[in-house]
């Protein structure tokens, strides 16, 4: 009887032991394509990610576009967070995307901002005013926030006047470059860049009403390489749940 107890004591711990053994040999590695304007809360959602699941999700930053001709010709992304909704459904279309596992996982808002305090006041009337050199965006052909800028810009009636002082980046990140080192006065970027949790904002900044472009819905997409990979589907589950919806806020972004 002694020795059967000291067996059912043993039990718990050896149990134990195999379920982090087990854990730890299943878990694995996802490949994620994240649009540049997602790259500070996917990085926070990564390591929760990590930490409550042992799978590691290694992102690749750049504009929606170019990874759209990335995987086409192959790329080996298993999961691609866009920065828009045409995107991923044109992947499904081209049956480089799962069907069915699409959803939005952000709404993105665009803002005027500028590193220099004061140059941008409350009703955005500097586009009008012509107070500055260079006014940078994302290509509009390569990111859905370039595309919403120059939308932006016809809105207000700026955007042929403004037209030769537009500075594009490939991406929203290389546009954010452009205004945080001095080289464009004002940038329309993504309320993400400058609404950081946990750090002041700085500069001025105006949000660019809504009204003024094509609602920016951003879209994942289980890609056809993770079709069958496990940690691809557990990420993607896991930016449907309440800790990474909760970071997708905190930078500003409407669910």
């Amino acid at each position: 009887m002694r020795l059967i107890s000291s067996l059912l004591r043993l039990s718990v711990p050896l149990a134990f032991w195999l379920g982090v053994w087990g854990g730890s040999a299943h878990a694995g590695v996802v490949q994620v394509a994240v649009a540049a304007n997602f790259a500070a809360p996917f990085q926070k959602i990564a390591a929760g990610f990590e930490a409550d699941t042992g799978h590691q999700a290694q992102a690749i930053i750049g504009s929606t576009g170019k990874f759209h001709t990335q995987i086409r010709a192959g790329a080996p992304f298993d999961v691609l967070l866009a920065a828009d909704d045409e995107t991923p459904r044109q992947l499904e279309s081209e049956g480089l995307a799962v069907k069915g596992q699409r959803f939005t996982y952000a709404k993105g808002k665009l803002v005027l901002w500028s590193a220099q305090a004061g140059l941008v006041d409350p009703q955005g009337e500097v586009l009008h005013k012509g107070a500055f050199k260079r006014l940078a965006l994302a290509h509009p052909k390569l990111a859905p926030y370039g595309a919403a800028a120059v939308q932006a810009l016809q809105c207000l009636g700026v955007y042929e006047r403004l037209s030769e002082r537009l500075v594009m980046g490939d991406n929203i990140a290389q546009a954010w470059q452009f205004v945080s080192t001095g080289n464009a006065e004002l940038g329309l970027l993504a309320l993400s860049q400058v609404a950081v949790p946990d750090r002041p904002r700085t500069g001025s900044w105006w949000m660019v009403p809504a009204r003024c472009y094509t609602p920016i819905l951003q879209d994942a997409a289980l890609l056809t390489r993770g079709e069958h990979h496990a940690p691809a589907r557990a990420l993607l589950n896991y930016l449907k749940g309440d800790k990474a919806r909760a970071v997708i806020q905190s930078y500003g972004y409407d669910l």
